[in-house]
């Protein structure tokens, strides 16, 4: 009778698990592709169905920021394939490459945000607005620095990349045909709303752990709390005279 208690118990958490890796195999390949579909929609009029390199971009940097942002995605997509085929392994080979393309997103999107602001730029504060693609990617490779650190924890490695994944989404959800509505005001109203409608990944992920195991996981949680909290505060920083005069400083040094 001891022995059939504890095969219950052991029994009871196991199963509990299979079910939410059964709907792990819908719902993260899910996000992926409503991922892909945002970006696509907001980027297609300028690059995608501009014929891609050989859109008019404005410069180098935005076409290399174009590509290797694009790669992430696709990888994102891939990723999330290989695991609900059951190729794990070469998942985790993928893996390696996608830490090296997520720290060569960091420098990329750092140089793409810092050539724009260089460029004469149709916002209405280019030195506040440098803050929120800096906030986004620093953001991104924070989160992705813990989901390599938690590869070994599938629930939360999993998470964690859709989470990092969301702190990119503000661009093309800011690009989105909405032109009316995002752009009235590109400072204190685009930007902060479209961080504000990516957060609908996060109210997914938030949903999806109440369906699928009857709680928040842990991952979503503090990931989550961590993106909204770092980009609120990039929202009012980059108000301050201190920010300003920093981001002055860049835009003189890279004008020279």
């Amino acid at each position: 009778m001891a022995t059939a208690l504890g095969q219950q118990r052991i029994a009871g958490p196991v199963t509990r698990s299979l079910s939410g890796a059964r709907f792990d195999h819908l719902f993260f390949p899910g996000i992926a592709w409503l991922m892909l579909v945002t970006v696509f929609v907001g980027f297609a009029p300028s690059y995608y169905l501009a014929g891609a390199l050989r859109a008019p971009l404005p410069s180098l940097a935005i076409h290399v920021h174009a590509v290797v942002f694009s790669f992430w995605i696709l990888l994102l997509i891939a990723q999330t394939s290989l695991t609900v085929a059951g190729r794990v392994d070469i998942h985790r080979r993928l893996g390696i490459a996608g830490f090296i393309l997520a720290g060569s997103m960091l420098i990329v999107g750092v140089w793409a945000a810092t050539d724009q602001l260089a460029r004469v730029s149709r916002v209405r504060d280019p030195l506040g607005f440098y803050i929120f693609p800096l906030a986004n990617i620093a953001a991104f490779a924070i989160l992705i620095v813990f989901a390599c650190r938690a590869r070994f924890d599938s629930g939360a490695h999993k998470r964690l990349i859709v989470v990092a994944s969301t702190a990119l989404m503000s661009a093309p959800i800011a690009r989105w045909h909405l032109h009316g509505f995002l752009h009235t005001r590109v400072f204190g109203f685009s930007a902060p709303v479209a961080e504000r409608l990516s957060y609908i990944f996060i109210l997914l992920l938030v949903a999806y752990d109440l369906l699928a195991t009857r709680r928040v996981h842990r991952a979503t949680v503090w990931a989550g709390a961590f993106l909204i909290t770092f980009q609120q505060f990039a929202l009012i920083f980059g108000r301050t005279s201190v920010w300003h005069a920093f981001a002055g400083w860049v835009q003189s040094t890279v004008r020279i």
